[in-house]
């Protein structure tokens, strides 16, 4: 099989497809890595928003508790002075000393009731800055435990996508041997310059990266399966879909078959590298 030209061109088209997935699961690990730290950063930046909200809601509190002892001194000592003002109206001597001092206690009156409205009105501010004041410690607290959480989880997950990301450069390392470098160098200039996927499969002579007909001769040639076409198009890089269907199925099967058996042993050395990553753990608790 390794002889024959067809067999090793669907095992080169077979591994640049191979290498396309490593190379997106490689973009989403390192989006990821760049991102751990930047949502760190804004459940930080969102705590401080929430401690400094709690401290003007805090001194809000202490200004309205400030004024409500004073209105309550103001109204109790407006109070004392009616209630004496009251004693001493039968001591009036003269009709003129009596009215002057049923005015001074109207008016004494009149300031009470406006004061005692205010102190009602302060009163029921008060109690809504209190119950703000509570919503938004209720809120900061399950954000502290959301951040407490996330920073432990985020050492776990950077290890683990730098992990992952060891195994996909080897897997690439393997998948870019199989490919010749001229068509290797074509896969990377053209994944630079244009979005994914950057190959494709053409179904009925139509490439499956832009939806256009690809020239009758050109899709002869790739028919042949003698050598690796771009798409006059959208210039992917393209393959015939039937030559991954019928009697080249044992083919891409034996490949599946070797991927596979890669995978495993790949996740088994990750597994026995977790077992010995928890044993000294727990040496190190004891």
């Amino acid at each position: 099989m390794e002889d024959n030209p067809l067999s090793m061109y669907l095992e080169q088209i077979e591994q640049l497809v191979v290498l396309q997935k490593v190379d997106d699961e490689i973009i989403v690990l390192e989006q990821e890595l760049e991102n751990l730290p930047k949502e760190l950063a804004d459940l930080e930046s969102q705590n401080d928003d929430f401690d400094h909200r709690l401290e003007l809601l805090a001194d809000k509190l202490d200004i309205l508790k400030t004024q409500q002892k004073r209105l309550n001194d103001e109204v109790e000592d407006n109070a004392s002075k009616i209630k004496k003002s009251k004693s001493k109206l039968m001591m009036a001597e003269n009709t003129r000393e009596y009215h002057a001092m049923m005015r001074e206690m109207d008016n004494m009156e009149k300031l009470n009731r406006t004061r005692e409205e205010e102190r009602i009105a302060l009163t029921e501010e008060l109690e809504r800055q209190k119950d703000l004041s509570a919503e938004v410690e209720a809120q900061a607290k399950e954000l502290k435990e959301t951040l407490e959480t996330y920073k432990t989880s985020i050492k776990k997950r950077t290890a683990a996508a730098k992990k992952r990301l060891t195994i996909l450069g080897k897997q690439r390392d393997k998948a870019c041997s199989v490919v010749p470098k001229p068509v290797l160098g074509r896969y990377e200039f053209i994944r630079a310059r244009i979005s994914n996927p950057v190959i494709v499969s053409v179904i009925d002579g139509v490439c499956s990266g832009c939806h256009i007909l690809i020239p009758p001769q050109i899709f002869n040639d790739l028919q042949k399966g003698e050598q690796i076409i771009s798409c006059p198009n959208c210039q992917r890089l393209s393959y015939w879909c039937e030559h991954f269907s019928g009697e080249e199925k044992a083919f891409t099967s034996e490949g599946k078959a070797r991927e596979a058996a890669e995978l495993k042993s790949a996740e088994a050395a990750e597994a026995a590298e977790d077992i010995e990553d928890v044993a000294i753990d727990d040496s190190g608790d004891k």
